[in-house]
């Protein structure tokens, strides 16, 4: 853990960090990357109906970041296509 390793960017420093979302459900499969511009997307496989989507997303962030599902809650657009996540 020395000063001279970079941050890695795809993983949240200590404390609470905000992270949008823009998620695609019904896809093929389901991952989440960065784009070319460094927007956050998640592709689904859950459709968008009581709430598996969002149990879906939840659960893929949680592996992403390497954090348990409990640490991950939606803030923002819980019914809406682009979501501000806390990741604790």
């Amino acid at each position: 853990m020395g000063a001279d390793r970079p941050h890695a960017p795809d993983r949240p420093a200590s404390g609470p960090r905000h992270l949008e979302v823009r998620v695609k459900p019904s896809a093929r499969a389901s991952r989440l990357y960065q784009d070319e511009t460094g927007a956050w997307r998640a592709e689904l496989r859950a459709a968008p109906a009581d709430g598996k989507a969002n149990a879906e997303l939840i659960a893929l962030v949680a592996k992403h970041f390497q954090r348990p599902r409990s640490a991950v809650r939606i803030q923002h657009g819980g019914t809406g296509r682009v979501k501000l996540l806390r990741l604790e």
